[in-house]
C-alpha cells in the first residue's frame, strides 16, 4: 500500500513539472501569483520523495525458507527474515 502512495506522489510531481512546459501553459491557465520556478522546485521535491517511498516501500519478496530436518527427513520449512 505504501508503494501506491509513492506512485501518486511521483505522479503529482510530474504533473507540476509538466505545468512548466510551454504547450501545457497554453492549455492551463496558471494564476500569476504562482511562480513557475516554485512549481518546478516543488515538482522535483515530490518526484524525489515519491521515488524514495517507492524504493523503501518493500521489495515484495517472500522471506527465504529453510528446511527443518528430523533425522534425514524434511519435516517443515521455517521462514527467515
Amino acid at each position: 500500500m505504501l508503494k501506491i502512495g509513492g506512485y501518486l506522489v511521483t505522479f503529482a510531481g510530474l504533473i507540476l513539472l509538466a505545468l512548466n512546459l510551454p504547450p501545457v501553459k497554453a492549455l492551463v491557465k496558471i494564476p500569476a501569483a504562482l511562480n513557475t520556478s516554485y512549481l518546478s522546485v516543488i515538482g522535483i521535491v515530490l518526484v524525489i520523495f515519491g521515488g524514495i517511498i517507492i524504493y523503501k516501500g518493500g521489495s515484495g519478496k517472500q522471506p527465504k525458507e529453510v528446511p527443518v530436518y528430523h533425522g534425514k527427513n524434511i519435516v517443515a520449512y521455517r521462514r527467515m527474515k
